[in-house]
């Protein structure tokens, strides 16, 4: 060997101050841990030892063997038998045992121990790391419960770190996100979402400061579509009404699981929870983020809003029939059926009662029943009533008579008329925004965005036609809105009806 490999031994200062560290990660130790030599004889003993038994670290080091202080006399060969068996066998070694403590108790104590090889390589001793069972297997349980939530939990769970970004995803919750478990981890929420994503953080960050809410939340969200600005989808911007239930979008399903504004997603309902993570390694609490435990009710909250409306409609007829029967006059009484039906339901109604039939000039033209074909006699339509404009009230007397509403051909009116049937239309974005206001090219108020008209008839005839409209804080109209509609104008036919026998 030459000089240059020849190493100086080292210092005893150094030697002492690797035992000082030594004895230092020893008591540091979360984990019980004692040693023996080959002969069986305690070499170590740390701080958690001390503290699960009672024995210090001056009492137990040095004694050979543990008969009759850690271990019962009757248990003691067994149990040194199975600790220094790892001495002739490799890797790790786990076992259970009943351990004394020096008041006289006994606890039970899982145990891992392994050979500590000397400097030739063959075995020297053995090191045995303990701690309680009951400990051990709390831990376990976390650690199965947490994995087990983000495996296999019917729930949708999603891991939001301190930044209030994904850290971890279950499959549920990625299904829900539309989106696969890694693509989602470390994105901003609001990639993920679209609509609700502002009460979604405010959640987080008040879980973050506060700690969990008492009861679960209903966040109404919508996901983010490829390519999907934020002005992308339209819905609530007008507050809930008694029929909607106070629905955050205000309105009912979309027919179809659609959105109204012929977008691919509607909102979805999530009921959530919410946990703070801490480290339970840390002196004070730190918090490593949150829990989003969640499930998505839509289903049960839209057939739970539906039927809420329909009892509120069901109430509205009673009430309305109520009241028309105290009117004197009928056509008074249809202007309270109207009223009525307008609660929760629309922003304006008006009623066009039918004139004449005039024939239609041209080639081909032919008389005929209203609605027979294009050489039919054409309807048109009087407006007999309207519900104030501006601020809401009573709708005014019906006045009959008048001079024809100009409608033009394939006016929602004129077809609910010629057709017998409800019919509803809706302005597009193209048409909102147009040089030519919708609503003012088919004689209905400023701002009207929804329409819905149904004929009044009345004895196999048609008297004419009510329409409700809707602002742009409203949904569109759906088909239970136009089967109320029909029970609307059925009583309101029938009073305008009579109104015109009595003259």
């Amino acid at each position: 060997m030459s000089a240059s490999e020849v190493r100086p031994p080292r210092p005893a200062s150094d030697r002492g101050d690797d035992s000082g560290l030594l004895a230092a990660l020893l008591d540091g130790m979360d984990a019980a841990l004692c040693a023996f030599d080959a002969d069986g004889t305690v070499t170590h003993w740390n701080r958690e030892a001390e503290r699960i038994l009672g024995w210090s670290a001056r009492e137990a080091v040095g004694r050979k063997g543990l008969a009759g202080w850690a271990v019962r006399a009757a248990d003691a060969h067994e149990v040194e038998a199975r600790l220094m068996a790892a001495m002739d066998a490799p890797g790790r070694h786990v076992h259970e045992f009943a351990l004394l403590t020096k008041d006289g108790g006994r606890v039970l104590v899982r145990t891992q121990s392994s050979a500590v090889p000397r400097a030739d390589g063959r075995p020297g001793g053995v090191y045995c790391a303990f701690s309680e069972v009951h400990t051990q297997i709390d831990l376990e349980r976390a650690i199965a419960l947490s994995e087990a939530l983000l495996a296999d939990a019917s729930w949708s769970v999603v891991l939001v770190d301190a930044d209030l970004r994904p850290a971890a995803v279950n499959k549920n919750a990625a299904r829900a996100l539309r989106t696969s478990r890694t693509a989602a981890l470390g994105r901003p929420l609001g990639d993920l979402l679209d609509q609700g994503v502002e009460e979604l953080e405010s959640a987080l960050q008040h879980v973050l400061a506060e700690g969990a809410p008492p009861a679960p939340t209903e966040l109404w969200v919508s996901l983010r579509e490829t390519g999907e600005g934020l002005g992308g989808l339209r819905g609530g911007g007008g507050g809930p009404d008694a029929e909607d239930g106070g629905r955050p979008d205000g309105g009912g399903r979309p027919e179809g699981g659609a959105r109204p504004d012929g977008g691919a997603a509607a909102r979805r309902c999530w009921r959530s929870g919410f946990l703070r993570l801490a480290s339970p390694l840390a002196e004070e609490p730190v918090p490593l983020g949150v829990a989003w435990i969640f499930q998505d009710v839509t289903e049960l909250k839209w057939h739970e809003l539906d039927s809420s409306r329909l009892r509120f409609r069901g109430n509205q007829l009673q009430r309305a029939a109520r009241a028309a029967a105290e009117c004197e006059d009928p056509a008074e009484a249809a202007t309270v059926h109207l009223d009525f039906a307008l609660a929760g339901f629309a922003d304006h109604a008006l009623i066009d009662l039918v004139l004449e039939a005039a024939p239609r000039t041209g080639p081909g033209a032919a008389p005929g029943a209203a609605g027979a074909g294009d050489g039919a006699a054409r309807v048109r339509l009087v407006r007999a009533a309207a519900t104030p404009g501006g601020a809401p009230g009573p709708c005014p007397a019906i006045v009959a008579g008048g001079i024809p509403v100009a409608y033009g051909e394939g006016h929602p009116a004129l077809q609910a008329a010629e057709r017998c049937g409800p019919v509803r239309a809706s302005a597009t974005r193209a048409e909102e925004t147009g040089p030519a206001p919708w609503a003012a090219a088919r004689k209905w108020p400023a701002g009207t965005l929804h329409a819905l008209c149904a004929p009044l008839r009345s004895r196999g005839r048609t008297l004419g036609v009510v329409t409700f409209l809707r602002g742009s804080g409203r949904r569109p109209f759906d088909r239970a809105d136009a089967a109320y509609a029909e029970d609307v104008a059925a009583r309101v036919a029938a009073s305008l009806d009579l109104a015109q026998q009595l003259g």
